[in-house]
């Protein structure tokens, strides 16, 4: 039976979060040096939230030798490359946002690998909403009233986009045809650009990660007016979503998650999930890690796969109609 993702997320969740490490599992675990791929520099949000979950690996003790590899670049595809020639053993993970194994498929003429058959999912560790944001010096409070605002002149629908092929991208997109106003994608290199220029007056909008505004919404230099998701996050209970104003069916996540090399022994991706799992809802984590925009949640192995070859599906029209591709 076909399930939503927040179902299909509670189901899954319920029994991988309170799994703890029996012996026989703790036998399956790679003993030797562990590496999680990173796509992205040391310092960004995904590196981040990686260190934070890879030390609390060393200090649970069944993985004692845990190191974070950045393989920064190509929106984070170059880790992805990377994981797919590895040894399937388990000596080897990836950790990787839903921005760089499921709109790369739709937006890369060519792409060396497919996520789908390429690795194994082990475990899902939490989702993050788009947030769509406004520079302070707008004459606008709200989303509404910022669409009224652009409808007025037209001229003003440029937002800047964190990156070109993105969520970002799309969900910005998104937004304009579901509330009938021509919203233009600006792409820049990152969060911090974006930030800078909203901050200075020189674009109205910008579309990101929730995380990349948290602390400048929460600051009141910049504001977050509408999130992405099919409920309000919990770090931006005050933020209505695409659901609240009225286009349920355009409600997104993106998800961060651990994968395997494909052809990983299935007793090793079972302690891996096991593990990881365990160690992402420690609550020192979960703190950690909801501060900085990530809602930790864990699945099975199986649940991944589905969310990712779902996900998938769910933006493919939105990239195809949009016609962008990355050569």
């Amino acid at each position: 039976m076909h399930l939503p993702r927040r179902s299909l997320l509670r189901a899954a969740g319920a029994g991988a979060a309170a799994l703890s490490l029996p012996p026989e599992a703790r036998a399956a675990l790679p003993q030797g040096l562990v590496r999680i791929l990173v796509g992205f520099p040391p310092g960004g949000g995904t590196d981040v939230m990686g260190r934070v979950i890879a030390e609390t690996l060393r200090k649970r003790g069944h993985l004692k030798n845990v190191v974070i590899e950045n393989r920064a670049g190509a929106s984070g595809t170059l880790a992805c490359e990377a994981l797919k020639y590895a040894v399937p053993d388990g000596t080897t993970l990836l950790f990787a946002p839903s921005a760089s194994t499921v709109q790369p498929m739709l937006t890369f003429r060519r792409l060396p690998f497919d996520p789908r058959t390429d690795f194994a999912p082990v475990t899902m560790t939490g989702t993050v909403q788009t947030c769509f944001v406004l520079a302070p010096h707008l004459p606008v409070k709200t989303f509404q009233d910022y669409v009224a605002w652009v409808k007025a002149d037209q001229r003003r629908g440029s937002f800047a986009s964190t990156a070109l092929g993105s969520s970002t991208h799309f969900f910005g997109l998104q937004l304009g045809e579901a509330f009938g106003i021509e919203l233009e994608p600006v792409g820049y290199r990152g969060a911090a650009p974006v930030i800078s220029d909203l901050a200075a007056g020189h674009i109205p909008a910008g579309c990101g990660g929730v995380s990349d505004f948290l602390t400048h919404h929460k600051d009141g230099k910049l504001r977050i007016v509408i999130t992405s998701g099919p409920r309000r996050g919990v770090t931006t209970p005050d933020v209505p979503t695409i659901a609240d104003l009225g286009h349920p069916d355009r409600a997104s996540f993106g998800f961060y998650g651990f994968y395997a090399p494909a052809g990983t022994p299935a007793p090793v991706i079972a302690a891996l999930n096991a593990e990881l799992a365990a160690a992402t809802m420690e609550p020192e984590v979960k703190a950690q890690l909801l501060a900085i925009g990530l809602e930790p949640e864990v699945s099975t192995a199986a649940a991944l796969g589905t969310i990712l070859a779902q996900d998938i599906e769910r933006w493919r029209p939105v990239v195809e109609k949009s016609g962008f591709k990355v050569d």
